[in-house]
């Protein structure tokens, strides 16, 4: 699959990254698959060596910001595996809950694919390098206020899967997230 130029980004370290759920289907809104997305995205970074510096897991998709280490692996490394295992484990956590509906509707988006039984995220995913402290900041509090916007909370630091409880409460109980990076200075 073509990386859209990713290869030109491959000194860039901070991005801003959206993927989703093929037809924005509501699957995150059960705690049992945003643990599981949790679990692959805890595991790749122990094996790329990133640092999380927000997140928010939303029905049906997630957004982050990530400072990633290039030796280690590169922003398409890090999705490629975290889109892939992750939605193995939500299909298997899927298949037990019995939720057919679901899963028959991942197998209809599988169909243009010759090596594929089930598809669960879109393709590809959106990525912006963050490039300075205005931009990681109205990214950071484009995250936190995702869940208050759709209606899910009255405030960022009440919505579980968001880093607004590690930057309020100094929460790091879903996800460890490097809260000292803004006031960076992006190279």
């Amino acid at each position: 699959m073509p990386i859209r130029g990713r290869s030109n980004l491959s000194s860039e370290t901070y991005f801003f990254v959206t993927t989703t759920v093929v037809d924005f289907l509501d699957v995150f809104s059960n705690d049992r698959c945003c643990d599981a997305l949790v679990k692959n995205i805890k595991h790749y970074q122990e094996k790329y060596k990133f640092e999380i510096l927000a997140y928010v897991i939303m029905p049906s998709h997630f957004h982050w910001i990530v400072e990633v280490n290039p030796a280690s692996g590169s922003i398409s490394d890090i999705m490629r595996d975290i889109k892939k295992y992750s939605a193995w484990d939500v299909m298997e956590l899927l298949e037990h809950e019995n939720r057919y509906d679901l899963i028959s509707l991942f197998e209809k988006h599988a169909v243009e694919y010759k090596d594929r039984k089930r598809k669960f995220w879109m393709k590809r995913f959106d990525d912006q390098v963050i490039r300075d402290s205005k931009m990681f900041w109205t990214k950071l509090n484009y995250i936190h206020l995702n869940p208050v916007e759709s209606g899910l909370v009255e405030k960022p630091e009440l919505y579980k899967y968001s880093s607004a409880r590690n930057y309020s409460k100094g929460d790091h109980s879903v996800i460890k997230v490097n809260t000292n990076k803004g006031g960076i200075i992006l190279k």
